[in-house]
């Protein structure tokens, strides 16, 4: 074995910048690699070096072996760290890079081989007797058989990917109907994900925990486990929140099911960090999958064992031993991690894309990971994560209401967030007393239609910083005059609020009417708003220039400081009431416009034409699907609205589309 000097990581996003900081401070230069999409991401920024690698699309760059091998030699690179997802379980790559003279950080290709795949991994853990799912153990590549499989199985069955993780490429069968739809849509997706639409099949157990164990080996045999992590709060078998240690398991069970994962990764002289994870019903057990890696919630193993998981992988690989005895690894505490994704809850978790426009975050109170900053985009191309926060308490509820509290004062303005739902989920009396279960999210959130109450201020700040933007859009007339509020007619001295609007805001399904009078001589103006041309308030504020881009409105005995930001001819702002957003129209585009009726399915975020399942003169029906549409590693089916005929079209499969581009028509 010998030291690392410098470690080329081949990720991108989160992972990558915190992988960069433990080698850094371990004393190792550090580079990365990045796609056309990534050229001025953070971890671009952040790791100073980065090779081109290839496209956007993860195929063409993030998963483009021989790319990353030229890329590790070009920057003289002795060591490839892949993070996790992409490359992290291929064993191809494992041997590419061991063949190029190169140290993996992670486990042999053997291992990936034995492990790595969901169907084989079960295999290996019946040997130990270790209790498993039941279902099939051979992967699948043949839709017909993956039918054949789930019939034979019995509903409800689970489709999960061979190679997958992070919950791409499941779905749960709990009807025979269009039950060839559902699994190619599966494999595709896990094709699309992971290089491989090879499938398993397993009985799924309803209303169980999902609990993993971190593992560690030298290679040799010698392997310690890391203790456990409560991962049952997840929506559509992706994460939303986990914590360390798990709540209310029973100490006798946990002692079995820690040994067991120990077992499995000494049998297999498993080398580096690994995740072995089962799923709890009552007092039983099964083995799921080994995750040969490492995890994207690996920060709160780190609070409660005091150890850096990063550092762990990096000196097993450079020295080929652990350096660390199981008594050693001591729980002390209680910690939670909430991931914060570009995301609209009532919309179905729909991810978004688009420009972040500021980001805060309490980093005194919590640890964040995040692997974007204020102005940078996210793509439609890759996870729509924003930051990992990760909270640390001596008591369990002391960190849950820490991360609460968090979550409450982070500021994110340009895309909708699913702050709202993760204050929501860590209030529920389930997730206080620590009695989830995998399907609790499903089960219990219903989304809605959310209408939140828009603080008057918010009001007055966006029509003040509105009106000044079209002062400084103008450079001639009357709008110029520093006295001009908009429109004016003689009844009534400039004093007063105009009887005339001059722009509406809506907002919630709220649209207020704002009337301005001239600026007085301490720089306020009267701001009359009438709430959907019925209740009117008259408010005196003032909004001026403060640091670092902000905004101070002054407003009766309120003072408060925001974040403005245009977005074509709407208003965004965040202040400590919270984040709201203002489409803008003055009042006579307003009473010139009309009502657009038809039948246009658009798309609803940026994204990628995977399926056209209608030609034009085609009849469909309501509810089916015409267009199938990939963002964000998830399928988003397109249907009709109405029965009628497709009577233009305007996509391809392989097409880019923008977030609202009309895809199709259907005449009723």
């Amino acid at each position: 074995m010998t030291p690392i000097r410098k470690l080329l990581i081949a990720n991108r996003g989160e992972i990558a910048c915190r992988i960069a900081r433990t080698a850094r401070r371990l004393g190792m230069a550090v580079a990365g690699i990045h796609s056309q999409a990534d050229v001025r991401a953070r971890h671009v920024r952040e790791l100073g070096e980065s090779v081109l690698v290839g496209a956007a699309a993860p195929a063409a760059s993030y998963l483009n072996i021989d790319a990353i091998i030229a890329a590790a030699k070009k920057v003289g690179a002795d060591a490839i760290h892949p993070g996790y997802g992409f490359v992290s379980e291929n064993p191809a790559f494992v041997r590419a890079v061991e063949a190029a003279g190169l140290c993996f950080v992670g486990p042999t290709a053997e291992t990936m081989e034995r492990l790595g795949g969901k169907a084989s991994a079960k295999r290996e853990a019946a040997k130990l007797g270790i209790p498993t799912v039941p279902g099939d153990t051979t992967g699948l590549t043949d839709p017909a058989a993956v039918i054949e499989a789930v019939r034979a199985c019995g509903l409800p069955a689970l489709l999960k990917a061979v190679a997958g993780g992070g919950g791409r490429g499941m779905a749960l069968i709990e009807r025979d109907e269009n039950l060839r739809n559902r699994v190619d849509s599966a494999m595709r997706e896990a094709e699309q994900a992971f290089g491989s639409g090879e499938m398993i099949v397993e009985r799924y157990l309803p209303q169980v925990r999902h609990i993993e164990v971190q593992v560690a080996g030298d290679g040799h045999g010698n392997a310690i486990h890391l203790y456990e992590r409560e991962c049952s709060l997840q929506r559509r078998h992706q994460k939303v929140i986990e914590e360390a240690p798990s709540a209310g398991l029973d100490p006798e069970l946990r002692a079995r099911i820690l040994e067991d994962a120990r077992r499995l990764a000494a049998a297999l002289h498993y080398r580096g960090l690994g995740t072995v994870e089962f799923i709890v019903s009552g007092s039983d057990y099964y083995f799921l999958e080994v995750n040969p890696r490492l995890q994207v919630e690996h920060p709160v193993t780190e609070e409660v064992t005091g150890l850096d998981l990063v550092e762990l992988q990096l000196r097993i690989a450079a020295t080929g031993t652990l350096g660390l005895k199981q008594e050693q690894v001591q729980v002390r505490g209680h910690s939670f991690e909430a991931r914060v994704y570009a995301e609209d809850a009532d919309a179905g978790f729909l991810p978004g894309a688009g420009a972040l426009r500021w980001l805060r975050f309490p980093t005194e109170s919590l640890r964040v990971e995040s692997g974007v900053d204020a102005g940078d985009e996210i793509t439609p191309f890759y996870d729509p994560m924003i930051a990992k926060l990760v909270s640390r308490g001596t008591t369990r509820i002391e960190a849950l209401d820490r991360l609460s509290a968090g979550l409450a004062s982070c500021e994110v303005v340009g895309l909708t967030t699913n702050l709202g739902f993760l204050r929501e989920l860590l209030g529920w009396p389930e997730t206080r007393s620590g009695e989830m279960h995998t399907r609790l999210i499903d089960a219990r959130w219903q989304p809605v239609a959310r209408r939140v109450e828009t603080p008057a201020e918010h009001v007055a700040a966006a029509a003040l910083w509105w009106l000044a933007r079209e002062r400084r859009r103008c450079d001639w007339g009357v709008w110029t005059q520093p006295g001009f509020s908009g429109w004016r007619t003689l009844a009534g001295p400039p004093s007063l609020p105009s009887t005339q609007p001059s722009v509406m805001l809506a907002a919630e399904g709220v649209i207020w009417s704002v009337h301005f009078s001239a600026p007085d001589a301490e720089g306020f103006t009267r701001i009359a708003l009438a709430r959907d041309a019925q209740e009117t308030l008259t408010l005196r504020a003032r909004l001026s220039a403060a640091t670092d881009g902000a905004q101070v409105l002054e407003c009766g005995d309120t003072c408060l400081e925001l974040r403005l930001f245009a977005d074509g001819e709407a208003v965004e702002l965040h202040s400590p009431r919270g984040t709201s957003r203002f489409d803008a129209t003055p009042p006579l585009a307003m009473s010139a416009a009309t009502a657009v009726i038809g039948s246009e399915l658009k798309a609803p975020m940026m994204g990628k034409v995977v399926a056209v399942l209608a030609a034009e003169g085609d009849a469909v029906k309501a509810g089916q699907t015409v267009i199938v549409l990939e963002s964000m590693k998830m399928e988003l089916q397109i249907v009709a609205e109405c029965d009628g005929t497709v009577s233009g079209l305007r996509c391809a499969p392989g097409d880019m589309v923008g977030r609202h581009d009309v895809l199709c028509e259907v005449t009723a």
